[in-house]
């Protein structure tokens, strides 16, 4: 019999929104970005600049971007529209990719608003732009997802996309409860180098029964991709006998000094990291570095 976290797993893959893709898709899929205000408090600030590069990368090769929930922080942060004031040129950026119809976003438990259909037309339509002193389109008529399934059109193969909350008792069924500790008794304390042990991000026991969870749903029946734990996992292309479950996590865009990305090109899918690097001169410039793979995706169905 399935518990909680396992029924809300399974309900989000029922209402996921069905998309197809084939063998010449570039898809990238970045999640727990976790955009602020640029305070002591905006874990994503240091980083900024290598994920803005990461998105001109993506979007002049032609990727289509899928942000896997905690895109922005509101649990620490009360209002949207300050976020996309400090990050005007990052959303624009992003509403390049929508206006193309290369970018697709997935809730998760610290952007949670975002489900409301009523509250993303509110705030998600438009970004104003200050200088010229109005409105431009961001993401019109978006509707922001709990999961999305991609199926291969030529092999039927399922890639199951959500956030990862939904295993985590107290992210999901509790999470209001959990917004309330991080805003009102953890933000504060966070600037003081305290962590919140509610998080499954920063508690190790936390992440591993969030994992755990993810993969005893997910087995060997379709792939996975999630974020949550900030915890990058690519499982190895193993024989039948030691057959890991097929789990992936693309890790998140607040580490320190880089940010991870999962990527599937041509059927063969990677994990990469976006840092900083040092030229021999002292010159500094951000690369992207890749960490596991290229698999093709069909070895791990066989």
């Amino acid at each position: 019999m399935f518990d909680i976290r396992a029924k809300q797993i399974q309900k989000a893959y029922s209402n996921a929104l069905r998309l197809g893709f084939n063998n010449n898709s570039k898809l990238v899929f970045l999640s727990d970005v976790h955009r602020g205000i640029d305070d002591n408090a905006d874990n994503f600030s240091q980083n900024q600049h290598i994920y803005f590069n990461a998105l001109q990368k993506y979007y002049d090769n032609g990727y289509t971007l899928f942000e896997l929930g905690d895109g922005d922080e509101l649990w620490k942060n009360k209002r949207i529209s300050d976020i996309k004031e400090v990050y005007v040129n990052i959303f624009w950026m992003l509403g390049k990719f929508y206006a193309h119809n290369r970018y697709y976003m997935i809730y998760g438990n610290h952007d949670m608003e975002k489900r409301k259909q009523a509250w993303a037309a509110q705030n998600l339509q438009t970004f104003y732009d200050d200088r010229l002193n109005r409105d431009f389109p961001l993401f019109p008529d978006i509707t922001p997802r709990e999961a999305i399934v991609l199926q291969n059109e030529d092999t039927g193969r399922e890639i199951f996309l959500l956030h990862g909350h939904q295993a985590d008792l107290l992210n999901c069924e509790l999470w209001r409860f959990a917004r309330f500790l991080v805003r009102y008794l953890w933000r504060p304390l966070e600037s003081l180098g305290i962590k919140d042990p509610t998080s499954s991000s920063k508690n190790k026991q936390k992440k591993e029964a969030v994992e755990k969870e993810l993969m005893d749903f997910v087995q060997n029946k379709m792939i996975m991709i999630a974020g949550h734990t900030h915890r990058a996992n690519f499982p190895d292309v193993c024989g039948s006998n030691d057959k890991q479950p097929l789990y992936f996590n693309d890790g998140s865009c607040v580490h320190p000094r880089c940010i991870t990305a999962i990527e599937i090109v041509e059927g063969r899918i990677s994990l990469v990291k976006w840092q900083v690097g040092t030229k021999p001169d002292g010159a500094m410039y951000i690369c992207k570095k890749l960490l596991e793979g290229p698999c093709p995706i069909e070895d791990y169905f066989k």
